[in-house]
């Protein structure tokens, strides 16, 4: 996985003021957890323009003071009117310890369906994931080159000895949709074909006339 700086100040106030007060002044309120203890600290809004703001997932290297640590973004608050950093949790990557973290997906080969007309969507672009922190990629390349129209790659059936999915097994990561571009040919085959089988029922109809005049004429 891709390692990240960031440098911190530790927090000596921590009450909501304090957390409003370090907001106006551009620091960002952060946690780290998963550690022997949780340590508060700030860090300037601008260096988490590379961690947050992009798909890439990183481990961090974070030095607060001093104090050297490895982690990973567990979660990010957001305003939801101005989308600005409200504040930030991170867990420590402790060597022999699980994580869980959000991988974004990569796909790799041009499926047959898509030369067909379909289109490639990919439904979950970022997999969450559990393992070592040693075992995190920095990102989950699929295969699609086989995949045809209509077919898709379930989390379930996604394969990975050092790596658990955590999401939904059933849900999609990527599938062929099936265009009008992709429909048209059939339509084209299934409008020829119809004439064609509509031939024997005309050709059916001279003859059922003929079967009937040839009854023989009523005696008088």
């Amino acid at each position: 996985m891709k390692t990240l700086s960031i440098s911190g100040t530790t927090r000596t106030k921590t009450g909501t003021k304090d957390a409003i007060k370090s907001r106006k002044n551009g620091e960002i309120p952060c946690v780290l957890y998963g550690g022997s203890e949780n340590l508060k600290f700030s860090v300037s809004e601008k260096q988490f323009a590379k961690l947050l703001y992009t798909p890439d997932a990183y481990l961090v290297s974070l030095d607060i003071d001093g104090k050297q640590a490895k982690a990973i973004v567990q979660e990010s608050q957001f305003d939801k009117i101005s989308d600005k950093i409200l504040h930030v949790d991170f867990m420590e990557a402790v060597p022999g310890k699980y994580l869980t973290v959000k991988v974004p997906v990569v796909t790799h080969g041009s499926p047959v369906g898509v030369k067909k007309g379909g289109k490639l969507q990919t439904k979950i672009r970022r997999l969450t994931v559990k393992g070592l922190v040693d075992d995190l990629p920095d990102h989950i390349t699929i295969e699609v080159a086989h995949l045809e129209l209509g077919q898709s790659i379930l989390i379930k059936e996604m394969k990975n000895d050092k790596l658990k999915f955590l999401d939904p097994q059933n849900a999609a990561v990527v599938t062929v949709r099936t265009t009008r571009e992709a429909e048209a040919p059939a339509a084209t085959t299934t409008a020829a074909a119809t004439p064609g089988a509509a031939a024997p029922a005309a050709a059916a109809a001279p003859a059922a006339a003929a079967k009937k005049d040839d009854k023989p004429a009523a005696k008088k």
